[in-house]
């Protein structure tokens, strides 16, 4: 999927929404979601700003979860025009389950045992794992191994941040952005060797527009994470929606929709891994 518009652009738009939302901007009256049908909407959280992941482009709202989330509303009864996107940055996701904000979210939501203490969790819809971004002509960098003394780009306070610190502490030289994108125009400049963060992220990031053809994922991941569905805690959807995620994988629309939202960035998900069964409910 290409992305044509600015970054900037839609970082504002993003904001915008955000600010809209904090002050109650939800126009469902504070329904929570129905069971499918009858006019009412489900409220969706996403991201804005992941290119490939969850994208919002005016009115447009593009990615890997969001087409997950529509063939997943979908199968629950919702139709596209019934579904209300809710921007759902990292750090406010439990909060917004918690607090009725949305009723499900799809943002590259890592399931994780601490997380399942206040929220609950289906899925997971794919299984990712920290990889390496590199300019297209790049031979040097094949993995975490290739990185000592090089120049290595992640988001201030991201975990995979974190995990450089922790793994690698001394031997790379860790370059913190606000963003991944303005890691990947560095990468571009030849500020930095390598970007780091989940695979499918960096894959969604060099399929747009302005990076098609620049850039690779290394294709060796050195974690692993579990994208799941976010739910609130005393949600019964969690079955309904595991056999919404198995009946994409069966059916093809799953493989053509990863295919489709990392065109052009030379990324192959992890075969091992994915397709994922979706774990019981609890």
């Amino acid at each position: 999927m290409k992305y044509g518009k600015s970054m900037t652009l839609a970082a504002l738009a993003a904001t915008t929404a955000l600010t809209l939302t904090a002050c109650g901007g939800n126009d469902d009256g504070g329904g929570g979601e129905s069971s499918g049908g009858d006019g009412e909407s489900v409220r969706i959280g996403i991201k804005y700003d992941q290119p490939g992941l969850g994208f919002k482009d005016g009115e447009e709202y593009t990615g890997f979860d969001v087409d997950v989330a529509k063939y997943v509303a979908k199968e629950l009864g919702y139709s596209e025009d019934q579904i209300e996107w809710v921007e759902s940055p990292s750090a406010n996701r439990e909060n917004m389950l918690s607090n009725d904000q949305v009723d499900m979210i799809f943002a590259t939501y890592s399931i994780t045992d601490k997380r399942k203490e206040s929220v609950a969790f289906a899925g997971p819809y794919f299984v990712a794992g920290q990889d390496l971004l590199v300019s297209q002509d790049n031979t040097d960098i094949k993995g975490p191994e290739d990185l000592e003394g090089k120049n290595l780009c992640s988001v201030t306070g991201s975990t995979s941040a974190q995990k450089i610190k922790d793994q690698y502490a001394g031997t790379v030289n860790l370059v913190e952005q606000g963003g991944y994108a303005d890691c990947v125009t560095i990468l571009g400049s030849g500020g930095v060797d390598a970007v780091t963060t989940d695979d499918i992220i960096l894959a969604g990031l060099a399929a747009t527009d302005a990076n098609s053809g620049k850039f690779k994922v290394v294709g060796n991941p050195f974690t692993e994470e579990k994208y799941g569905v976010g739910l609130p805690k005393d949600s019964d959807k969690c079955q309904a929606i595991n056999d919404a995620i198995t009946k994409m994988v069966e059916d093809g629309a799953w493989e053509e929709a990863v295919t489709k939202n990392t065109e052009g960035a030379d990324y192959k998900y992890n075969e091992d891994l994915n397709p994922p069964t979706p774990d019981a409910c609890a």
